[in-house]
Order: structure tokens, then C-alpha cells, then sequence
């Protein structure tokens, strides 16, 4: 007895697959980059960020003195503002409360170790705004007069 149409079919394109992988086996084999020289792996960075296959050229090095670079606008960034706000809710007995900023109107989170002076609601008070893993706290909390 003879093999069915659908039979055939199957058989061919097992053939076929096979033949297929065993070509991209063989394009693999041949276009691997195994057996370079480390200078045919090798990436420069030039000037502009960019990678490249040339060295740059040590000719247009130049030297960096420390007179050139500006480090003044670090200085203004670490100086610190104190804001001010309005204890909005404070729970003596659980040691924290939420401040309303008087600016942006932001709550922001005060713990009572960071208080200078006993705190209570509807009081005004200047602080130092920081962030913390939970959001924004505020730390040397003192009340104003």
C-alpha cells in the first residue's frame, strides 16, 4: 500500500526544514566573529561621545586647568531655604503631623525629631524641606513668632 497525499506533504517538509536549518547552521559558522584580534573588537569614544574604529588623535588632547572649570553654581545649589507653612494636623501622642507649605501648598511630613519646639495645630512655623524614600519631610522645624 501507498503512502497517503498528507503523508507525503509531512515528509516533505520535515526535508525542507532540515535543509533550512542545516543552511542557517552553516551561515552561522561562517559569519562568527570567534578568532578576531583584540584590535578588530576594539571601540574608541571620540570628542563627541561617538564610537569609532580610529583611535583619537593625541595631537588634539588638551589639557583641562582648574581655573577653566566653574564650580560656583554648585555652592548656590547647596544653600538651603527655609520654607514656611502651617501645622495643618499634629498627633503629639504618635509623634507627627503634616504641615500646609505657605508657597506651592504642598503637605509635607514632619516627625517629632525633627522639632525644635512642641508643635501644635494652626501654629506657624519655618522648615527646611527635604526628600525622603516616602515623599517629602520637613527637618528643623521651628515655630514662629
Amino acid at each position: 500500500m501507498g503512502d497517503s497525499f498528507s503523508k507525503k506533504q509531512n515528509a516533505k517538509k520535515k526535508l525542507l526544514k532540515k535543509k533550512l536549518k542545516a543552511q542557517r547552521r552553516e551561515e552561522r559558522k561562517t559569519d562568527n566573529d570567534k578568532g578576531k584580534s583584540f584590535e578588530d573588537m576594539i571601540a574608541y569614544v571620540d570628542e563627541n561621545g561617538n564610537l569609532s574604529d580610529t583611535p583619537p588623535d593625541e595631537r588634539k588632547k588638551t589639557k583641562i586647568n582648574a581655573e577653566d572649570i566653574n564650580l560656583d553654581h554648585d555652592r548656590e545649589e547647596r544653600v538651603e531655604t527655609r520654607k514656611t507653612g502651617v501645622v495643618i494636623s499634629y498627633f503629639d501622642d504618635k509623634g507627627f503631623g503634616f504641615i500646609k507649605e505657605d508657597e506651592s501648598g504642598d503637605n509635607v511630613f514632619v516627625h517629632n525629631k525633627d522639632v525644635l519646639k512642641p508643635l501644635s495645630e494652626r501654629v506657624k512655623v519655618s522648615f527646611k524641606k527635604e526628600m525622603s524614600p516616602k515623599g517629602f519631610k520637613a527637618t528643623s522645624v521651628d515655630v514662629l513668632d
